[in-house]
């Protein structure tokens, strides 16, 4: 590791040290309503009462989703994920696979319907734990209305379900979803109004709330919180204008809306359910005077579902006191439907692939030959797929040509096989890693695809008859990558007999959207784990290979593979920054700005994406913004849907919208979209990056950003860089404490307790 004196030259520097941490909110995309202004910004609950640093701003990752800070009121069409709003009435990728997600969650839906009583658990509880459970289960069950469970009015009866289908169909034709129409966004922009609401936020309301919006609206203020960025700070101001005094923080509505909004703030943090202390914690803070009954109010209206696990925890001797596991330690769980059936999907379909016989593709004297052609973990990874319908692969960079040589071996076998990356970037690696990139009928019969495009019907071998994907083997790289809503989509969509390979790297950041599929399915242990023994290259492989073990060394760089620019301020870190990208990294590496990436830990403060994102195009591409802020020319990145982040250029624009390249591939975002999926992309942070490489990086730590940093930020932000890495430094003993003591934070997930079943056992 160097410091580089062409790029840490003594120069003036902008700006001034910053006032918020690099992960800072801004409260320029702030949702505000009348009774709010100024309103202090809360911390997302994670677990109760917690907070996290936020990173995404409608193109990014995992912990990262901005909130309300600042001062002044924000035009409310900016609040992100506004799907709602103004949908387009052309096809697209992103409408593509959200009709595809539609459909698979239909028929997981539909399977589910048919079980009958409620979730098993593991035993027995004790107290208000027990209390509530068994209420619960005798709504569920049928014994009780829920007036005599709950002693509240009963709600209206579910509609029975469709009978099961036992696979998913083939995504229809990707069509807009129906805007809503134009007499309902009235009605509702009519209700936010008289509220002091932002009107901008109508189309939003409409979409989320369906037939009757204005008048649900009315009836229950809080339910303004269905919209993506909205508080509940902000939905109470909202509803004490359109309720007067009757709109009080002990109101029932507001109880559940907030019990409701916890639940999605927490996935939003990585958790697919919340214990119920932490949950309750979460609502005290939040002035909801009675917890208990809030989550009991929640549970009785359907909002939300309640499960007991069984802890692995044994008692002191070492046997359970009753066949039943009567006194084992369990925990209560409060959990959104939609993650709930989620989790058991996937669980079982994991099951199914664990417990069947692959389909005789190809003889065990084939697979045993094209082992034999293959060396080291590739090797292994071969025989393990052989014999087994899912196997799971772990390792760098470098690790990635395994996989290849899998779907390269398995081919050659006849076997139809695919590979499916998390970003169109990793696909390009993986097609080079081929060696096809350069042959475009060899490209054309590589047989790879994005996640996202396999599920959607976009790429891939398509859907056979039963639904299924027409292949025999998957291999999935980018695994961490894999939410539980993503991962059960794609398990439901394997056919029976076929073979699943999960490949990534344990060390990055995990998924955007909740659970940690990849992290779980490692500690089950419930098949075959490859461990590549294949290491990443020269300096930068051997730093982050040390970072991912917790040790920051300082590593021989004699070609400037690591370079290490210090700096006092934020001001001076933005300045850094635009020298390197702009001057000295061309100039003394070799590499060109467009082959640079900048990546910091958010989006927020002084030298968050923003203020770097601001300061490059003034330098790289200086231009009045004409479409939105956007030139021709300008690095963007571009979110389809919450959680993907795509980086692009600008091409054009005109009455359509924003004409972008991505990956290749021309896209038009239409106008009303613009301001809430692109931004530019000069400066990404390490969540929006994840999945992609760079030949040069310039990882940006202002001292504002210490707070924000863990093992697997700097694991995944040093990664990124191929050839050269230039660190700006300004955190001085946070980088290498982050490196040795702050790991992943934790999230709350009910897939390690489905899936212990499966798990086999070993005697001593």
């Amino acid at each position: 590791m160097s410091t580089d004196p062409e790029t840490t030259e003594t120069a003036s520097h902008p700006g001034e040290p910053a006032d918020e941490t690099g992960t800072g909110t801004g409260g320029d995309e702030t949702v505000r309503t009348s009774g709010d202004a100024g309103a202090a910004e809360e911390p997302a609950p994670g677990t109760a009462g917690g907070s996290r640093q936020d990173e995404t701003e409608g193109t990014g990752g995992p912990e990262e989703t901005e909130s309300a800070s600042g001062s002044g009121a924000a035009d409310g069409g900016t609040a992100d994920a506004g799907d709602g709003e103004g949908a387009a009435a052309q096809k697209s990728e992103a409408e593509a696979e959200l009709a595809a997600q539609r459909v698979e969650r239909e028929r997981i839906e539909r399977r589910k319907a048919e079980k009958k009583g409620p979730i098993e658990a593991g035993a027995k509880l004790s107290g208000q734990a027990a209390d509530l459970l068994a209420a619960v289960r005798a709504v569920e069950s049928g014994a009780k209305p829920v007036a005599s469970a709950f002693s509240e009015p009963a709600p209206a009866p579910r509609r029975p379900a469709p009978e099961p289908v036992r696979r998913p169909e083939p995504a229809p034709s990707p069509r807009a979803a129906a805007a809503p129409a134009a007499r309902s966004v009235a009605a509702v922009g009519a209700v936010l109004t008289e509220g002091g609401a932002p009107h901008a936020l109508a189309p939003q309301a409409a979409a989320a709330l369906g037939d009757g919006a204005d008048a649900r609206l009315r009836a229950d203020p809080w339910l303004l919180l269905r919209i993506p960025g909205v508080r509940p700070e902000q939905a109470d101001g909202f509803a004490r204008a359109l309720l007067g005094p009757e709109g009080r923080p002990d109101d029932e509505r507001r109880a559940r809306a907030v019990t409701v909004w916890l639940l999605e703030q927490a996935a939003v943090a990585g958790h697919t359910a919340l214990e119920a202390p932490a949950l309750q914690a979460a609502l005290a803070q939040r002035a909801v005077p009675d917890p208990e009954e809030a989550v009991r109010s929640t549970v009785a209206e359907g909002e939300a579902l309640v499960f007991q696990d069984a802890l692995e925890t044994q008692p002191p001797g070492g046997e359970e006191s009753d066949e039943d596991g009567e006194g084992r330690p369990v925990r209560v769980l409060i959990g959104l439907e939609r993650y709930a059936l989620a989790e058991e999907s996937l669980a079982d379909g994991l099951a199914r692939l664990v417990n069947s016989v692959p389909k005789e593709t190809g003889s065990a004297q084939d697979w045993e030959g094209a082992a034999g052609s293959a060396r080291g973990s590739a090797a292994e990874l071969i025989r393990a797929v052989a014999g087994h319908g899912l196997v799971l692969h772990t390792g760098g960079e470098a690790s990635r040509a395994e996989p290849a040589t899998l779907l390269r071996e398995a081919r050659r076998l006849g076997v139809r096989a695919w590979a499916a990356t998390h970003t169109p970037a990793g696909r390009e690696a993986l097609l080079a890693g081929l060696g096809a990139a350069d042959a475009p009928g060899e490209r054309a019969d590589a047989a790879l695809a994005t996640v996202a495009g396999l599920l959607s019907g976009a790429e891939g071998p398509g859907r056979d008859a039963d639904g299924a994907l027409d292949l025999d083997l998957l291999v999935v790289l980018d695994a961490p990558q894999l939410d539980v809503e993503t991962a059960a989509l794609l398990i439901e969509s394997l056919p029976d007999g076929g073979r699943l390979v999960l490949s990534g790297d344990p060390g990055v950041l995990w998924s955007a959207g909740p659970g940690r599929v990849f992290a779980d399915l490692l500690a089950a242990r419930m098949c075959p784990q490859i461990a590549s023994r294949t290491p990443d290259p020269g300096p930068l492989g051997e730093l982050v290979s040390s970072i991912g073990v917790g040790e920051l060394p300082q590593v021989d760089a004699p070609g400037k593979e690591v370079v290490i620019v210090p700096v006092r301020d934020a001001g001076e870190a933005v300045h850094r920054t635009v020298q390197l990208v702009a001057d000295s990294v061309p100039r003394a590496i070799g590499i060109p700005s467009d082959e640079t990436q900048v990546i910091t830990p958010g989006h927020g403060g002084a030298a968050g994406t923003r203020a770097l994102n601001a300061a490059l195009k003034e330098r790289l591409n200086p231009g009045p913004g004409r479409f939105g802020g956007f030139d021709p020319e300008d690095r963007i990145v571009y979110s389809p849907v919450p959680g993907r982040a795509v980086p692009g250029r600008v091409v054009t624009a005109d009455a359509e919208g924003l004409h972008l390249e991505c990956a290749g591939a021309a896209v038009v975002v239409p106008r009303e979209r613009v301001e809430q999926s692109v931004r530019h992309g000069w400066a990404l942070t390490a969540h929006q990056a994840v999945g992609q490489r760079w030949p040069a990086v310039v990882v940006v730590l202002p001292g504002d950003a210490a707070g924000a940093l863990s093992r697997p930020w700097v694991y995944t932000a040093f990664g990124r860089a191929a050839r050269h890495l230039s660190v700006v430094h300004g955190v001085e003993q946070a980088l290498p404490r982050a490196v040795a003591e702050i790991t992943a934070k934790p999230r709350t997930t009910r897939l390690p307790v489905l899936l212990r079943p499966e798990v086999p056992t070993t005697e001593e």
